[in-house]
């Protein structure tokens, strides 16, 4: 037994934990990238938005007071050892947000919706996971490389803003992310929708920890335990190839934390569909849907390679250790959705 709980495991049961809670909030608290990007363009909505605000402030609140706790070191997080790569974040992130918006889903909303019954979604989280190993060590891995160099962080000026603001402010990085965190929480709860909607922010809260337990619990592994893992939270496209490998491959390769976490999302969902009443099955109809979709996918992978992260990696987690290149990418993808969305909005007018 004792074997079996290893490091890698371990690892694998903490993003299970965070996992199924991100789940949860995708089928009961209605979290989603697209689906706030949607409300806020063309509904009149900011309440799923601000929903993330939340989540952000949350997670970002949680991973500094890790870090002031000594349990998490800055420099150890995976989008901290990497110099910041703008033109990265800007490109990646575009092409992350125009694949979303084709495909109907990032990979998260995916694995959301196939918890829940959807075949679509099978499609979209398979080709981005393909796609995204094909950009990570595949035939674009070389070009990838080129184009966007990768190169090692200064330790001494890791990309974080709450670390350079230490160096220029003299207060504590913990103390900076916590103050910037609750400011961002009070600017969300300005809004008379969302005050309305304690539901709403509680399944943001829930989003946010999540990440929390992430950063803490891989950060925990990697001081305590044996085996070298990183030290690093929810992400979905890299982790979506991952699990692909590890359904071939499981005699021969071990866990991760985002094996784990692809499985709790699953979960989550699936519970989440059933509390709700919503699972059924449900496939594609429209050959011209699918062939969207899977395109959509395949940008999203490639997209989400290039900027280091997805809408999660990079607009949560990464975002909570106020990496440099999060807001960047966060609000790059937030354009390529809204580019996507109003060139298949005005396809189908031109159709009519």
């Amino acid at each position: 037994m004792f074997d079996w709980i290893s490091d890698t495991n371990l690892a694998a049961l903490i993003g299970l934990v965070g996992g199924v809670m991100l789940g949860l909030s995708a089928r009961l608290g209605r979290f989603c990238t697209l689906g706030a990007i949607e409300d806020a363009l063309y509904a009149g909505s900011s309440l799923r938005m601000r929903m993330w605000g939340i989540a952000i402030g949350v997670a970002m609140i949680g991973s500094h007071l890790l870090i002031g706790a000594g349990i998490v070191q800055p420099e150890e997080a995976i989008y901290l050892r990497l110099g910041w790569n703008p033109l990265a974040s800007v490109i990646g992130g575009l092409l992350f947000g125009y694949g979303m918006a084709l495909s109907g889903n990032c990979g998260f909303g995916a694995l959301a919706r196939l918890g829940g019954g959807d075949l679509r979604a099978f499609v979209i989280v398979v080709v981005m996971g393909l796609s995204a190993y094909v950009a990570i060590s595949g035939p674009l891995a070389h070009l990838r490389v080129l184009v966007f160099p990768e190169t090692p962080a200064d330790p001494a000026a890791l990309p974080s803003i709450s670390v350079k603001l230490e160096a220029l402010l003299g207060l504590s990085t913990s103390t900076i992310g916590t103050a910037i965190g609750a400011i961002l929480i009070l600017i969300m709860f300005t809004s008379k929708e969302l005050r309305q909607a304690p539901q709403t922010a509680f399944w943001a809260v829930v989003a946010g920890l999540a990440v929390v337990i992430g950063w803490g619990g891989t950060a925990w592994i990697f001081a305590n335990g044996f085996d070298p893992i990183p030290v690093e939270s929810h992400t979905f496209s890299a982790p979506l190839g991952d699990t692909m490998i590890y359904l071939m491959t499981s005699s021969g390769s071990a866990l991760n934390f985002g094996v784990g976490s692809v499985a709790g999302v699953l979960v989550g969902a699936f519970i989440g569909s059933l509390f709700k009443g919503h699972f059924r099955w449900e496939a594609c109809e429209d050959p011209r849907e699918l062939k969207r979709q899977m395109g959509g996918a395949a940008i999203m992978g490639l997209g989400a390679v290039i900027a280091f992260g997805c809408s999660i990696g990079q607009g949560l987690s990464a975002f909570a250790i106020l990496y440099y290149g999060a807001p960047v990418t966060f609000l790059a993808i937030i354009a390529g959705a809204a580019f996507g969305l109003r060139q298949l909005i005005s396809g189908f007018a031109v159709a009519e």
